[in-house]
């Protein structure tokens, strides 16, 4: 008996070792019709293997790529494709550009840093106050989120002197802003349920 690990390695191991066996097989023909004749009759047994995938675009392509790869290229035989080539098999793609920006403090984020160098650009008002309160409160929960600890609003002040520049700080008045904020959004939906009874429960109650 011989195992599987004594018998060569698959070049795509998801179509097996009878899929295999008849790309093989296929190479061993020397009539063209033949081994013409045999690959259709291989890509339809690998089409079936996949049949959720049909409509997916270019699947049959890719079975034809496929058969190339186990054939490793030497099946002589008309694709009705143009084949991927060997050579791109090996092709290492190009590499994706990560930012370099360094994060003064990473369990803020970067998306702080640049909502205050916008806030920093606001005119004096309530819309800056409300921008500043806003930015305020995300740090204190991005600094809960890593610290797991209580966090008073001077540290938060500290910090947010800090990634300013010393343009922003929380004033007596700010500090009332963000308590606010927190507080609308802590206060619960009014219930629209009518204590569990419909409108016809209510007509025929009375």
């Amino acid at each position: 008996m011989q195992y599987n690990t004594q018998q060569k390695k698959l070049p795509l191991p998801e179509y097996g070792r009878s899929i295999q066996n008849m790309v093989d097989y296929a190479l061993t023909l020397e009539d063209r019709a033949e081994r013409q004749k045999c690959a259709n009759t291989i890509i339809s047994i690998m089409g079936n293997m996949f049949p959720h995938l049909r409509d997916v675009p270019d699947f049959t392509h890719k079975l034809w790529d496929h058969l190339a790869i186990m054939s490793d290229f030497k099946l002589d035989i008309d694709y009705p494709y143009e084949i991927i080539r060997k050579d791109n098999l090996s092709t290492k793609p190009d590499l994706i550009p990560y930012p370099s920006t360094k994060i003064r403090y990473r369990h803020y984020g970067r998306t702080i840093e640049v909502l205050i160098k916008k806030a920093i650009e606001f005119p004096e008002g309530d819309e800056k106050d409300n921008l500043v309160a806003l930015i305020a409160n995300h740090m204190k929960k991005d600094y809960m989120a890593w610290n797991k600890d209580t966090i008073d609003n001077e540290k938060i002040n500290d910090d947010l002197i800090e990634l300013s520049r010393g343009k922003l700080q929380l004033t007596d008045s700010l500090l009332k802003l963000m308590e606010t904020r927190l507080a609308s959004n802590r206060r619960p939906k009014p219930n629209n349920t009518n204590h569990g009874y419909s409108n016809n429960q209510k007509r025929y109650s009375k």
